[in-house]
């Protein structure tokens, strides 16, 4: 067995067997097969596609490429949550400290953004001094001290996941089916959980741009989930425009402790953050209502508990707690400037893929795996779909490094916040539920 013969059976269209897989996913992890080679792979499964039994084969050779964490020392139920990606996505940053507050163990592994996508663990990263690589001694030890602990994917767990995940973002191959759900099931099976929130988003800024695609995707994670025996939810969300007002790091996280902090929750980030909390709480058999679950986490925002649990997670892994106190600490982008509307009337379209490009293209995300992100930069909307807009309304803030950048932006946004005579409704966050 050679991965030359590998690459020309998935190129052809034929199935490979789980020997093949394990073979690729050993060798590739301890450095015998190159990335070029692995690219080639990766490629051929991009435009192929996997059957379900090879995707499952995948999922099951990548969580068992490294260590399986084993949680069970808690004695309670460990809920993960994982995000399929989308731009302004800082859910997990105002959940996880939420679904804590609790008193629901978080033991949150996550990863840097992809293309146009926002990492939680680049968020993290741009609150000064906050340690995301942890041993998973320390991690363990931090779920136990004090309920949370959110870090990057160590070296040790699902390590062949890690490799793939950062080669599919160079090579443009991210919008696989097979290869999405194997990434997240692979880390959510070797990250100890026993039961499993998803949020699949659907639409111009996900990866998975209908609803068709983003159940298929839904079932196959299910389906893993069952064979693993780690009952699995999936929750399709909108990610036609961007998840709240924020797109970049640095601002990112200031709009979420924002949201823990003042009560200042954007509609749609709102409806999503109780949503898929409201199921985690199901999940860890703390309450079977999904409606009193959502007012036990609005209970927990308004007493400032939720708040208090975040800067208690950032103060135990290192971070500086005083921006945390302070937003007005984070260091600012060199250049902000607003862009103002040229007619009235309604936005009826707020591209979130076009903007996460943008974003990117300001320094927020990586075109390639080497790329060093600018925490600084990124766009803050001052407008969402359906909202009404006066001629010479501020539509948006860019926060830029870079006078060049800044002007190309502010002349693509004006094209891609879309304006209409005609009334526009709001766009429906939560699409559909998948058991």
């Amino acid at each position: 067995m050679n991965i030359l013969s590998i690459i020309e059976k998935k190129r052809d269209k034929k199935e490979l067997t789980n020997q093949e897989i394990e073979y690729f996913i050993q060798n590739y992890t301890n450095g015998k097969i190159k990335d070029y080679q692995a690219a080639a792979l990766i490629m051929a499964i991009y435009i192929n596609g996997m059957t379900d039994e090879e995707t499952t084969n995948l999922t099951l050779a990548m969580a068992h490429s490294g260590e399986i964490l084993d949680l069970s020392s808690f004695n309670k139920i460990i809920v993960d949550k994982h995000s399929t990606g989308g731009v302004g996505d800082k859910v997990s940053l105002i959940l996880l400290p939420l679904i804590a507050s609790i008193g629901i163990p978080v033991a949150k592994m996550s990863g840097r953004g992809l293309g146009f996508t926002g990492g939680t663990v680049d968020k993290l990263e741009s609150i000064p001094n906050y340690k995301v690589d942890l041993s998973l001694h320390k991690f363990e030890q931090n779920v136990e001290k004090i309920g949370i602990s959110m870090i990057s994917q160590t070296l040790n767990l699902a390590p062949a996941d890690k490799k793939i995940y950062s080669l599919r973002d160079s090579i443009s191959c991210v919008g696989s089916i097979p290869l999405i759900a194997s990434s997240i099931m692979s880390k959510k099976i070797a990250s100890g959980a026993q039961k499993i929130v998803l949020d699949v988003t659907v639409g111009k800024g996900a990866f998975m741009q209908n609803i068709e695609n983003a159940r298929n995707l839904a079932n196959k994670m299910i389906s893993i989930g069952k064979l693993a025996n780690k009952e699995t939810i999936c929750i399709l969300t909108n990610m036609d425009e961007p998840l709240g007002y924020s797109v970049g790091n640095t601002l990112e996280v200031i709009e979420a402790i924002q949201f823990l902090k003042a009560n200042d929750m954007p509609e749609d980030l709102k409806e999503v953050v109780l949503e898929l909390g409201a199921y985690m709480i199901k999940l860890a058999n703390k309450g079977d209502n999904i409606e009193e679950n959502k007012e036990k986490l609005l209970e927990k925002i308004q007493n400032k508990k939720a708040y208090e649990k975040f800067v208690e997670l950032v103060k135990n892994q290192e971070g500086d707690i005083s921006y945390i106190e302070n937003p007005e600490k984070f260091e600012k982008a060199k250049y902000i400037e607003p862009i103002y509307s040229n007619k009235k009337g309604y936005i009826y379209e707020i591209n979130a893929k076009e903007i996460g490009k943008l974003a990117c293209y300001l320094g927020a995300g990586r075109i390639s795996k080497e790329d060093k992100i600018d925490n600084r930069v990124g766009i803050i909307l001052n407008k969402k779909v359906g909202d009404k807009v006066s001629e010479n309304e501020v539509l948006a803030y860019i926060h830029a490094s870079n006078i060049e950048k800044l002007e190309y932006v502010k002349k693509e946004l004006l094209e891609i916040i879309k304006i209409s005579e005609n009334f526009t409704s709001k766009n429906k966050a939560i699409i559909e539920i998948i058991t």
